[in-house]
């Protein structure tokens, strides 16, 4: 598998190496120099997750790593399952939450742990990511007692849900938290000045597990296919999918699966207030608006990483932005989801419940619909439980996790001191 960097072209990688650096120069992405056209898509929805989606990823990975080893991979990294579930007639819930850490990110934070511990080349490492709620779990629980590697997960203090930030602050050992005094933006902006420290980088053997990292993203492909395989053949043909967006991972790896043959009408970019990029397809103007804290946190992102893919995938496949779906959702209007979708039968929190919404406004005559569920309800348990006056039950990781003391340190958005954390961490 060839890669090349978004921003310097010229600098072209393999998996292994892509995987290993998560960044390319200039902080650029790595992106596939090819992409794939699956064979017979009925045939390839008719296997098992863990089959079809080696399939779809040693198709992306070619010949650096056998099949038997890709299998592997996915089969170590897929134990749980990505469930449709009807909500009412043509409209679908893709619940992606069955995993450890209750989230979506499971998927590519375990099969990112995997795809790195499979082209190491021994010696220490460091994963860097930042955090807006959800990736902190999955990339900590992922990595957690990994022989020689530290992880470093940056958050903006108070700005995550206290369940989530207990799911992955309360860990110890390889597993490093800290929280910044200021918003996801700048933990993000802080990873990216850490990979602009050649010296640190070389010194830590820094690596990121955002969704910047190619296998994160490679991983998120496979559950669209998996959603797809569980709908009729009816319903595939006129398919839409909303997504609830923040950094926009999500969404590209499902423009990805389009590309690669998934059969899907169009895409829907679902955000909260933080709207930098449904203003943009609305504008042409790229213009980011300092972030606002909403009750959606997971999407409380300006300047979303991924947005550059998305503008890259839709260049190559000759795709106009304007075919993307988009809507921006406020919490009063999230909150009137939540409680309709709870009136239809289905608990669903305020992620889901924004690409619910636009998924409504914009789902025409004869379409199925699908929107992503994210996240469980009970990792938003207080908003949740305002909203429907009710009491969501914790699942058992959320229980066990809840009562555990808080590990974090707090740091202010100062590179100066990361850059001493990084050293100290990887002593």
């Amino acid at each position: 598998m060839k890669l090349y960097n978004i921003k310097e072209n010229e600098e072209q990688v393999s998996f292994g190496q892509a995987v290993r650096q998560g960044l390319g120069r200039n902080q650029g992405l790595f992106f596939p120099q090819q992409l794939p056209e699956l064979g017979d898509i009925d045939d390839l929805l008719s296997e098992d997750f863990v089959t079809r989606s080696t399939k779809i990823l040693s198709a992306l990975i070619g010949d650096e790593l056998p099949k038997e080893k890709v299998h592997s991979m996915v089969d170590a990294a897929f134990k749980f399952p990505a469930v449709i579930k009807e909500v009412k007639p043509n409209c679908y819930a893709l619940e992606l939450f069955h995993g450890p850490t209750l989230a979506f990110k499971d998927f590519g934070g375990r099969f990112m742990a995997q795809s790195l511990a499979a082209v190491s080349e021994g010696g220490k490492t460091t994963i860097l990511t930042a955090t807006s709620g959800d990736t902190g779990a999955a990339v900590a629980h992922a990595f957690y007692g990994m022989k020689d590697i530290n992880v470093v997960i940056l958050y903006p203090k108070g700005k995550i849900s206290p369940l989530q930030e207990k799911l992955f602050c309360t860990l110890g050992g390889n597993i490093h938290t800290v929280a910044i005094n200021g918003d996801f933006d700048a933990c993000q902006a802080l990873v990216k000045q850490a990979f602009d420290d050649h010296e640190l980088r070389t010194e830590i053997g820094l690596n990121s597990a955002n969704s910047i990292n190619i296998s994160r993203l490679m991983a998120q492909i496979c559950y669209y296919f998996e959603a797809v395989s569980q709908l009729n053949k009816q319903e595939r043909e006129n398919l839409v999918i909303s997504v609830p967006s923040g950094n926009f991972g999500n969404l590209t790896a499902g423009l990805l699966a389009k590309a690669m043959g998934l059969p899907v009408k169009r895409f829907i970019a679902a955000t909260n207030t933080n709207d930098t990029v449904p203003r943009y397809l609305e504008t042409g103007v790229w213009d980011p608006k300092p972030t606002v804290a909403t009750t959606s946190n997971a999407m409380d992102v300006c300047q979303p990483n991924n947005w550059p893919r998305i503008e890259e995938l839709c260049q190559r496949k000759g795709w106009g932005l304007s075919t993307l779906g988009r809507g921006a959702v406020s919490d009063q209007q999230s909150a009137n989801s939540v409680q309709e979708l709870y009136d239809l039968g289905y608990l669903c929190e305020p992620h889901g419940a924004i690409a619910y919404q636009v998924l409504q406004q914009q789902l025409e005559p004869g379409e199925t619909g699908v929107f992503l569920c994210t996240a469980h309800p009970a990792k938003f348990k207080e908003v949740v439980d305002d909203i429907l006056n009710c009491d969501v039950e914790l699942p058992g990781p959320l229980a066990k996790h809840s009562v555990m003391p808080l590990l974090s340190e707090e740091l202010d958005n100062d590179f100066v001191a990361l850059k001493q954390v990084l050293r100290r961490v990887q002593g």
